[in-house]
């Protein structure tokens, strides 16, 4: 079923959201350019997103989906990397009902693939299946991986999970593993969240991945259920009040641009 994830309690995301859509808000809030990310487990989908970034200088990087489990997979690869603006591939392990999938064999060998053609991938995950995310990173040294939404911590109930914190503490220990600060305010009270909730949060993976490694991600349009982009962003922007602004600028896009390899025709921030 296409776009499985979003229930009725979601239904303002039951509509097209195109660049155009999202172009207001990137210029309201001083953002240069975006990475356009899968929500939908197809190749089709990544080619529909490829084919908007031809067509859109703000789109200047697509995470893509592709069956990393496929016999054939080492020949769509071939096929894929000729298009620049196609920089990795996420699978949406979250939905997985084996929270070891990630670190399976047949999953390890597909991601294992990617290294080949400079491909990053997106860990999207819960905490419970952290540990095999762990396990993926140290079987795959050399590969790239950034850690979408800090692995979605309980925020709701406004509690450090200690095992979360272990876990990612644990993984950015390998230099090649970033993690996006983004999908917050959906972990989040949607109607009652405040500023302050992501604080402890943000103090870990702070601690645990420094400046060098951490991207500033909107998850435009999912983060419409509970706030709007200019309040997404004013949380980290809060976070960060009084850091030199070279610092900022490194969460804020720099760090992305290195991340995913992107080409920018214009200085300013990628999310």
């Amino acid at each position: 079923m296409r776009h499985a994830w979003i229930n009725e309690e979601m239904s303002l995301l039951k509509r097209d959201f195109l660049p155009s859509d999202l172009a207001p808000e990137l210029t309201a809030n001083g953002i240069a350019a975006s990475v356009a990310v899968q929500a939908e487990q197809s190749e089709q989908e990544t080619q529909f997103l490829l084919r908007l970034a031809e067509s859109n200088p703000k789109i200047t990087g697509v995470v893509g989906w592709i069956d990393l489990r496929s016999p054939d997979l080492g020949k769509r690869l071939h096929e894929l990397s000729r298009h620049k603006k196609l920089r990795g591939f996420r699978h949406i392990a979250q939905s997985e009902p084996d929270d070891h999938f990630l670190s399976g064999e047949s999953f390890v060998r597909g991601v294992s693939q990617l290294t080949k053609y400079g491909f990053t991938y997106d860990i999207l995950i819960y905490p419970k299946q952290l540990p095999a995310a762990c396990e993926l990173v140290e079987k795959l040294p050399g590969q790239r991986f950034v850690i979408d939404h800090l692995a979605k911590p309980d925020v709701k109930n406004r509690t450090i999970c200690q095992e979360w914190a272990r876990h990612m503490r644990a993984i950015a220990q390998n230099p090649e593993v970033r993690c996006k600060i983004s999908g917050m305010v959906t972990e989040a009270d949607w109607r009652a969240w405040k500023p302050t909730d992501f604080r402890p949060y943000l103090d870990v993976v702070f601690e645990a991945f420094g400046n060098e490694r951490l991207l500033f991600g909107s998850d435009w349009p999912v983060c419409l259920l509970a706030a709007s982009y200019k309040q997404v962003l004013g949380i980290v922007e809060e976070y960060l009040r009084g850091w030199p602004e070279t610092e900022q600028s490194k969460i804020f896009g720099e760090n992305a641009v290195r991340f995913y390899g992107l080409e920018m025709t214009q200085h300013g921030s990628a999310n």
